[in-house]
């Protein structure tokens, strides 16, 4: 399965992990607690993880374009005040 990795430095993941998800909750299966996440996309998913230093988003699917773009762009608005360096790893 194709995943692609990408770790955002910033002390708040936390917050910004619980925001991705409660926001996405709204219409998708979501899981998640204070440390890590699980959103379900009909063509894909997204793991997440906060560190004290560091948020990592795993997305994983058929799709992973798609899914860089929708994570990343959702982050960038919850985040506008740190502008984050989003940079995507592609796995195989």
């Amino acid at each position: 399965m194709p995943t692609s990795t990408a770790t955002i430095e910033t002390t708040r993941a936390t917050i910004y992990l619980q925001q991705l998800c409660k926001h996405f909750g709204h219409k998708l299966p979501v899981e998640f607690t204070h440390e890590a996440g699980r959103i379900e996309f009909p063509f894909g998913q997204c793991l997440l993880e906060a560190g004290d230093d560091a948020l990592t988003l795993r997305v994983e699917g058929g799709e992973i374009a798609r899914l860089e773009k929708v994570m990343g762009d959702h982050l960038a608005r919850f985040a506008f005040r740190e502008n984050p360096d989003i940079t995507w790893r592609q796995h195989t």
